[in-house]
């Protein structure tokens, strides 16, 4: 395939050339939040093909979030190195084998393996959109189209688990990996039609510079420091979760001294710190990161309380979600078109607002309530996303220099998974300590309202956490600073 500039993509397909180049990166993402979410319905086939206990056979979880996380920091270095259309492919084509290896892999090491190379490709192409959004749309369309977007990345993970489920009992365990290969071979195609050869910005894309190895290393640490620390303050192991968590934040230090000098030296670190600078883009990350702790914790928490504290079959927590999977769907659309027109802070203070009330409402239900009022909670924290997911991202970035674009898309999904990784074990945490608080446990048959007061405990936790992540959204209206020349 011949290199292809943007501005001859852009003659050539005129002016829906964006939405196009915006499709195409969409079904590459949809591809890898789709990997993401629906190997959990694999788990259980995988767990005793392999002989696994439920430890080993979470490392296919977490591994992949780990890589996932750490891999968002090398994106813009990527584009910058490789241009658009190379990084793009690279990463398709590294989870498409991810993909293929997984399916095929008679050992778990291997399966193991495949899951880690298709979280880092997960990791790089999860940043791209968000830089393509705000580069290649004006302004009065960025809300619309990061609306579009955002719609069809939900239904990923709406659609995803139903159909793994179907596949998983068709043809086993081994079909869930081959689910992303289809995906993987469209975006493909489309990237050599419609992505550009270019680095952000247009410029061609330099092999000079080379990756700061020695900031992701630093991340690397930092990270599993954090997440095995907070799963060792789920055990009996204190003092080794105070060093853990102690690790993570000397890497922290660490990480931001080694990025500030790499700069002043004239290098490319992974995370300029000059981001920062920007009042509304650390707003804008306190709430992702806040934000993603409350989406993922509650991610993992009403199921588990649905079918444990309520008693509900997994059909009926499947069918209770999925009325809220489709307001989502629609709310990210309806407001990414307010986003052209209303202050992002606004929609994203609307959004965390109606997600604490939800969380809040959890309190009203007991073991005799209607599902309906179940449903109306999770719709009610649903259209909290849809105000949000749109919003973010284009309130914590449009006053960027346009140089720093790229750095902010990685910074920012970097900051919201590590706060959705570490969301679901604060969740887990706060769940069994409240447990035991009431006199209850998860081993125990029968439910009782003393593990519905745990339980409604911890909701409001992510609902305090919502409150404080408005006093951050309120600061995305500081009006930006003036434009570079």
């Amino acid at each position: 395939m011949n290199d292809t500039p943007l501005p001859s993509l852009r003659s050539r397909y005129g002016e829906r050339y964006r939405w196009l180049l915006l499709l195409s990166v969409m079904v590459g993402t949809m591809a890898s939040i789709m990997s993401s979410t629906i190997v959990n319905v694999a788990i259980p086939g995988m767990s005793h093909h392999f002989a696994l206990g439920q430890e080993r056979a979470q490392w296919v979880s977490s591994g992949f979030m780990v890589a996932m996380t750490v891999s968002m920091l090398t994106t813009p270095w990527l584009l910058g190195r490789y241009g658009y259309r190379r990084t793009y492919v690279g990463t398709m084509v590294l989870l498409l084998a991810g993909g293929i290896a997984g399916g095929l892999a008679n050992d778990f090491s291997l399966v193991l393996l495949a899951r880690v190379a298709e979280g880092l490709a997960a990791g790089v192409v999860q940043p791209i959109p968000a830089i393509i959004i705000l580069r290649a749309f004006e302004p009065h369309e960025q809300g619309r189209a990061s609306g579009i977007f955002g719609m069809g990345v939900v239904l990923a993970p709406a659609i995803g688990p139903s159909i793994g489920g179907v596949l998983v009992d068709l043809f086993g365990w081994r079909s869930i990996f081959f689910m992303v290969v289809p995906f993987c071979l469209a975006s493909i195609w489309l990237a050599y039609k419609f992505v550009p050869t270019t680095a952000p910005g247009g410029v061609t894309a330099t092999r000079a510079g080379g990756l700061d190895w020695r900031g992701l290393l630093i991340g690397l640490a930092g990270t599993l420091c954090l997440l095995n620390g907070l799963v060792e303050l789920r055990g009996d192991a204190p003092v080794e979760a105070a060093l853990l968590l102690a690790g993570a934040v000397l890497s922290l230090a660490v990480f931001v001294g080694w990025q500030k000098r790499l700069a002043a030296g004239g290098g490319a670190p992974l995370m300029h710190m000059a981001l920062f600078g920007y009042r509304s883009f650390a707003m804008g990350s306190v709430v992702s990161f806040i934000y993603g702790a409350a989406l993922f914790g509650s991610t993992y928490l009403l199921p588990v309380y649905m079918q444990v504290a309520l008693h509900l079959s997994a059909s009926h927590v499947g069918t209770i979600m999925l009325p809220a999977g489709i307001v989502l769907a629609i709310s990210i659309a309806l407001v990414g078109r307010l986003a052209d027109r209303q202050p992002t802070w606004l929609l994203v203070s609307i959004g965390l607002a109606l997600l604490a009330v939800s969380f809040a409402l959890m309190k009203v239900l007991t073991l005799g309530s209607t599902l309906w009022l179940l449903v109306a909670f999770a719709v009610i924290g649903r259209i909290g996303l849809g105000f949000i997911l749109p919003s973010l991202n284009l309130g914590a970035m449009r006053p960027l220099a346009k140089p720093l674009i790229p750095q902010g898309a990685s910074a920012i999904s970097f900051l919201r998974m590590l706060g959705g990784a570490a969301g679901v074990s604060l969740c887990a945490i706060a769940l069994e300590w409240r447990l035991a608080a009431h006199g209850d446990s998860l081993t125990q048959a029968a439910s009782s309202p003393a593990r519905l007061a745990a339980f409604n405990e911890v909701f409001f936790m992510l609902s305090a956490l919502c409150a404080i992540a408005i006093l951050a959204a309120l600061q995305l209206r500081v009006p930006p600073p003036p434009k570079e020349s």
